[in-house]
């Protein structure tokens, strides 16, 4: 058993959430959340903006911390142990473009109930449910578009 972690942003902008569509080779098709893994001396706070960054070309300023979800898989060389460690991004514009070379074939920003029902995992959707609640209170306290929250 081989442990892994990655770093990923449920990212906002005006109320619309920034989603990824992968297609690789036809074995693995749908809607994501930017995220990746972290490289030699990165923080998990810098890897989930490098992320972010690559995989959608959105500039975005973490807000906030929001979790941590895990999930298993199989290679054919080992089973992996994933950790997930997500944050709240707000993005300065609905600008994306998808990395083809990680196989994103589109990407934009959705409303919540359609970002919701378009995610392919259900842990992403239950890091997307507890982000978009975090995302609602900054905004009810005048607190969302500020500065970095911690």
């Amino acid at each position: 058993m081989v442990e892994a972690t990655s770093c990923g942003g449920v990212v906002i902008f005006r109320g619309k959430i920034l989603l990824l569509y992968k297609n690789f080779k036809q074995k693995y098709e749908g809607w994501v959340l930017p995220k990746g893994t972290v490289e030699e001396g990165e923080t998990h706070s810098e890897t989930a903006l490098r992320e972010v960054k690559e995989e959608s070309g959105a500039d975005a300023t973490i807000m906030k911390y929001v979790g941590k979800s895990q999930y298993t898989f199989s290679t054919p060389q080992n089973q992996v142990v994933k950790d997930v460690h997500w944050y709240l991004m707000m993005a300065d514009s609905y600008y994306s473009k998808p990395q083809r070379e990680e196989y994103f074939m589109d990407s934009g920003f959705y409303k919540y109930h359609e970002a919701y029902h378009l995610l392919k995992f259900s842990n992403e959707k239950q890091i997307l449910e507890k982000a978009y609640a975090e995302y609602l209170e900054l905004k009810k306290a005048n607190r969302w578009g500020m500065k970095k929250m911690n």
